[in-house]
């Protein structure tokens, strides 16, 4: 069986969306022929713990940690908070608006920290890596981003040992959503533009896991060859015949971090209008909002006088998570609403889709995530400002609720299926080592 390295920063006990798609991956890649070895940050700044994930990993695996430093701790004194105090990536602030401190704080990670405040785990991952795979050979490298110094950390890798090295990008570099908020000098623009490009014409392949994003990073470096495996929905986590009674109330459920961008004032207007019709609606409604949400997103709920209707739940493991997915009535996706909003497809899409139950989706119609529900005709979307079309959907789920018939119907969707992905990405690693 062949081995590749997979530099990932994220990985259990880690939990959110960042671990996922390499969890996932490494749990089922080795039935095509690919045995992974997991070089990850013994000690890294990964916001949540989820030791559910832990029993995704095959006790084969091989996994290499060694020691990270990190400003974090810095951070966290600066601005007042706890060494225990979570962080959060997306520019989530939980309680208040950006103060002075967070403001200087964002410049000088987007111009100081480049490409990331992970940067100075590079040079001694480098050195390492070299002696390691001097040691114990692998064909193939794998870095995934972000964070992107795994990128950079793979590059040196590669230019030293001549390995194969495929970089995957599960989200863009300098078009990602936040990227305007980094407040960056035009030095530090070009810095962060300037190593992008080396990653993309340097990596024997790259990988990313939208349309749109393949044709911006090809538009970048004019590679043709740039490959497209999605993210996707582990069909293990979502066994039909242990799908458990549905919510008795009308839920909608969101699961997943809600930052500035991703708050739906869409959805908190049509939701206000739509219980002011509707007297039963008033009895059942019940909005569960689960992971880190913005100040912003509590402003809106309560402008809208929604707080007797919405619940906001902490952190929870994947499988809890899972579990929540499958009992709702409707699931909720929102697209966050930025310059690169055609460009997203947040990674719990596709777990929506596994869930069996109905999509309700909030961004542009012309986006990849729209591609996919309406390939899989797994649910519907509604743009931005369609408060009176948003409206009225709710008002029909509500009405097929009370009738017993409120159904999900996703199509076609075993191609996203981890096991699936799993096997392309083996035949992408394939193709660089005949």
């Amino acid at each position: 069986m062949k081995k590749f390295l997979i530099i990932t920063y994220y990985w259990p006990p880690a939990g959110g969306a960042g671990v996922m798609r390499w969890a996932k991956m490494t749990k089922y890649i080795s039935q095509y022929g690919w045995a992974p070895v997991v070089y990850t940050p013994a000690d890294g700044e990964t916001g949540v713990h989820d030791d559910s994930l832990l029993n995704e990993i095959p006790a084969s695996t091989t996994v290499v940690k060694t020691p990270i430093w990190e400003p974090y701790n810095l951070y966290k004194a600066f601005l007042g908070r706890k060494k225990k105090d979570k962080l959060y990536s997306g520019f989530i602030n939980e309680k208040k608006k950006a103060s002075v401190a967070q403001k200087i704080s964002v410049f000088i990670r987007g111009n100081f920290f480049i490409p990331d405040a992970r940067m100075f785990w590079i040079k001694p991952s480098v050195k390492f890596l070299k002696k390691y795979l001097a040691e114990n050979p692998v064909d193939a490298i794998i870095s995934t981003g972000p964070p992107h110094s795994m990128h950079l950390i793979a590059e040196k890798v590669h230019r030293a040992t001549g390995i194969p090295w495929i970089a995957d990008f599960r989200d863009p570099w300098t078009n990602i959503d936040f990227y305007r908020d980094l407040q960056l000098t035009s030095w530090a623009d070009k810095k962060h533009h300037r190593l992008e490009l080396k990653v993309l014409k340097t990596a024997s392949k790259v990988v990313t896991v939208t349309w749109r994003s393949r044709d911006e990073f090809k538009a970048l470096c004019g590679r043709d060859d740039i490959v497209v495996i999605p993210n996707g929905f582990d069909d293990a986590d979502f066994p039909v015949e242990l799908r458990g009674p549905l919510d008795k109330d009308f839920t909608i459920v969101h699961i997943g971090s809600m930052n500035k961008d991703r708050n739906p004032e869409v959805f908190w207007k049509a939701t206000h209008k739509a219980i002011a019709e509707s007297p039963d609606l008033k009895l059942k409604l019940k909005i569960r909002l689960v992971g880190p949400v913005d100040f912003s997103v509590r402003s809106s709920v309560e402008q809208y006088e929604l707080q007797g209707y919405t619940e906001f739940v902490e952190f929870i493991p994947h499988d809890e998570a899972v579990k929540l997915q499958q009992q709702a009535q409707i699931n909720l996706l929102v697209i966050n609403n930025s310059p690169n909003s055609r460009t997203i497809i947040p990674g719990k899409l596709y777990e929506y889709l596994g869930s069996g139950r109905p999509l309700l989706a909030i961004g542009p119609k012309d986006s990849d995530s729209s591609k996919v529900i309406e390939l899989t005709k797994g649910g519907v979307v509604h743009e931005y400002d369609d408060v009176e079309g948003l409206k009225n959907r709710i008002l029909e789920y509500f009405d097929l609720y009370k009738g017993g018939q409120l159904n999900g119907n996703a199509e076609g969707i075993q191609q996203f299926t981890r096991r699936h992905l799993a096997s392309e990405y083996a035949r992408v690693m394939d193709s660089l080592t005949k």
